[in-house]
């Protein structure tokens, strides 16, 4: 009787119970509280709960790397489990139902860039956004005073046009059409090579899945490595000027996420050399592939944006 209640008469996946999800809300909490902690340990001050520096933060962040390692050991595990020659867990549904949720989370990703092409829309598109304040006199006609309202700060800090006039704390922009167009290109290369990868595992090619992962990697890698020494060269920074933090957090944001789409693609790597992937069952490289387009894609916007269109005088060097 318990055999046959055991048996399983449908294509979910009703996964066993897990401590992860305990183990991640407690690394998040630890995580955010020694943030915390850490923030009212600068400057002097004393910390909180008798506790001061960035240690607790870095012990919540690694129970925190600790989860996703082992969530995702775990969920590997599953997609390679075999019934009589056929997924024991992942089943053609689960695989669909985890396609819509990979499909989701990129829609999330998406408004999250947003956010960063928003902030730098509204500093290039209005960066003298001021008027003369106008009263209205006694007999009713209006008056244009000298009184100067709006973003004043903000037209003082720009000069009241975009790029911004030249100061203390910015000293240009980048040519386009050098180091940046250089990583537009490699970046491209990468989107085709991930592509070959993927109709490499399609057709039965475990060689050209391996070689395409790898060209894939590195040109990740290069890419990540010229923008450092682009940032390196910069010629305005993060903090006290508008243009530099909506720059640095729009094209830094999308560095984070080439980094862990490399580390990704990385995973895949060695699941592949392993052994796992069939033509027919390969949702983790498929996530890894999309989430690889959709930056692409991003940097595309981040390049025609921000360094062509909002190009000023290139710095000199």
């Amino acid at each position: 009787m318990a055999d046959a209640h055991a048996e399983k008469h449908h294509d979910y996946h009703l996964v066993d119970p897990s401590p992860w999800p305990v183990v991640g809300s407690l690394a998040a909490f630890i995580t955010a509280v020694g943030a915390i902690i850490w923030m009212r340990s600068t400057g002097g001050g004393t910390g909180l709960f008798g506790l001061s520096g960035p240690l607790p933060f870095a012990i919540g962040f690694a129970g925190i790397l600790f989860t996703m390692f082992m969530w995702w050991r775990d969920v590997v595990k599953e997609a390679n489990a075999q019934d009589h020659g056929k997924p024991a867990f992942h089943t053609p549904v689960v695989q669909l139902h985890l396609r819509y949720g990979m499909i989701l989370f990129i829609a999330s990703e998406v408004m999250f860039f947003v956010a960063w092409f928003w902030a730098y829309f509204d500093a290039s598109l209005f960066p003298s956004a001021v008027h003369n304040l106008q009263v209205t006199l006694p007999d009713g006609s209006v008056e244009t005073t000298k009184k100067v309202i709006g973003m004043v700060e903000r037209n003082e800090v720009l000069g009241g046009h975009w790029p911004p006039k030249p100061n203390e704390a910015f000293h240009g922009t980048f040519d386009p059409w050098g180091l940046p167009l250089v990583n537009t290109l490699i970046l491209l290369l990468s989107g085709t090579t991930v592509t070959w990868a993927h109709h490499a595992l399609l057709q039965g090619d475990r060689k050209g899945l391996k070689w395409g992962l790898i060209l894939t990697i590195a040109l990740g890698l290069l890419f990540t490595a010229c923008q450092a020494y682009e940032y390196a060269h910069a010629g305005f920074n993060f903090a006290g000027h508008i243009y530099g933090a909506t720059f640095f957090m729009a094209t830094g944001f999308h560095g984070a996420h080439v980094i862990i789409g490399t580390l990704f693609l990385i995973v895949c790597l060695f699941r592949a050399l392993n052994g796992h992937f069939t033509p027919k069952q390969h949702f983790g490289f498929e996530a890894a592939a999309w989430y690889w387009h959709f930056v692409d894609v991003v940097w595309l916007f981040l390049f025609t944006v921000i360094y062509v269109i909002g190009a000023g005088t290139p710095l000199a060097h």
